[in-house]
């Protein structure tokens, strides 16, 4: 897979029409949605690796996110925000039921993956194995929250989706966006402090 390249974000309308016009086209020809997972194929997987930190995981992630996406095209809105941001929440929900059943989301792969939030939106003036400690907790405390709250955290913070791309994801408008993250943050820290204090 190639390395992850940024996805368009809604103000970059020279991609998305064409998307628009193969999302149509896809509905009767499987060959235009070709296209589309040649387009995507690449982000997506880099998405699910970053995650998941294991190129099995990442594919199988990436496979059930085209599958889905191909089964439901006939749902995909082409005058919506895009196709992108849409893969991008079945991808978050992929990544979700993944870790449901692998019930991967407690081991060092996953405390990887999480370090990626942990570096950008968590203040730790911490360092070698207090910061791992510090990204273990927050795994932990993450892997507790309600699907919806880790689905707006992966989609803002790991697939690093705009405000704009992370409401079309999740089907709702930004300030919905703004007060889900909140409370997904706020959850986290709850979650994270209440197991603080049983140690």
């Amino acid at each position: 897979m190639g390395p992850l390249q940024p996805l368009p974000r809604a103000s970059d309308d020279d991609a998305l029409p064409e998307d628009r016009e193969l999302v149509v086209e896809a509905r009767r020809d499987p060959a235009a949605y070709a296209t589309l997972y040649h387009r995507y194929v690449g982000r997506i997987y880099a998405f699910a690796h970053r995650r998941t930190w294991t190129p099995e995981a990442a594919e199988d992630v990436t496979a059930a996110t085209f599958e889905r996406a191909f089964r439901n095209v006939g749902r995909f809105d082409p005058d919506g925000a895009g196709f992108g941001p849409w893969l991008y929440r079945i991808a978050a929900n992929e990544l979700v039921d993944h870790y449901r059943r692998e019930n991967r989301s407690r081991t060092a792969r996953g405390q990887r993956a999480l370090r990626l939030l942990a570096d950008e939106h968590v203040v730790v003036d911490l360092d070698g194995v207090e910061q791992e400690e510090e990204i273990r907790r927050m795994l932990d405390a993450m892997s507790e929250l309600r699907p919806r709250y880790q689905e707006v955290l992966t989609l803002r913070y790991l697939a690093d989706l705009s405000a704009e791309d992370a409401a079309v994801a999740m089907n709702c408008s930004k300030p919905v966006l703004a007060v889900t993250l909140h409370r997904a943050m706020s959850a986290l820290r709850r979650v994270m402090d209440r197991e603080e204090r049983r140690r």
